[in-house]
């Protein structure tokens, strides 16, 4: 512990700029945990209730296709979706048609499942609670690296315009000092 302490102790051969460049050190880690900790949870917060809004704004209605969809593509899957026209029954007792998604490979009076918005709008159906915790997870993660990668990038430009500096004064005090070290070779 005391090697990394060094440039705060009393030494007669501390600079100004080595503690300047430990307090950057020491501050930049600790934006990068605390900032990047505050980062993640808010994102990961965020993300929750936008998908808990969603799921909760969502309903879905049993309908009947009025086409046929195509087969699936081959290698894709069986679970493609593609547009087409289905009809239901709200609970007022009156009939809907709108364009919604679903499954292709079906025939035309096949029972299919859609999902409406607020608005009566076809939608997706959204994230189950499991897939919203797992992206709420990864997101709040990213967005925890990207804020601890801004804050670590920034360190290391400060710490390079300190490298310069001290690089600049050595170069300056050599042209002071080294005519006095004796002959010069060239």
């Amino acid at each position: 512990m005391r090697k990394r302490l060094w440039r705060l102790r009393s030494n007669p051969l501390r600079r100004h700029d080595d503690v300047v460049e430990a307090w950057i050190v020491l501050v930049v880690g600790a934006v990068i945990l605390v900032g990047g900790a505050l980062a993640g949870f808010v994102t990961s917060h965020a993300a929750d209730e936008a998908f808990s809004a969603q799921r909760t704004e969502r309903h879905s209605v049993r309908a009947v296709l009025l086409t046929d969809t195509p087969s699936p593509t081959a290698g894709v899957g069986s679970r493609d979706l593609i547009k087409a026209k289905v009809r239901w029954t709200t609970a007022d007792g009156t009939g809907r048609t709108v364009s919604a998604l679903v499954n292709t490979g079906r025939k035309a009076g096949s029972k299919v499942v859609v999902w409406l918005d607020s608005a009566g709008n076809s939608t997706i159906e959204p994230p189950s609670s499991k897939e919203t915790t797992l992206e709420s997870a990864v997101l709040g993660l990213t967005a925890a690296l990207a804020f601890a990668g801004l804050a670590f990038g920034t360190g290391a430009a400060a710490r390079y315009r300190l490298d310069r500096r001290r690089i600049d004064s050595w170069g300056t005090e050599w042209d002071l000092v080294g005519p006095s070290w004796g002959r010069k070779t060239s």
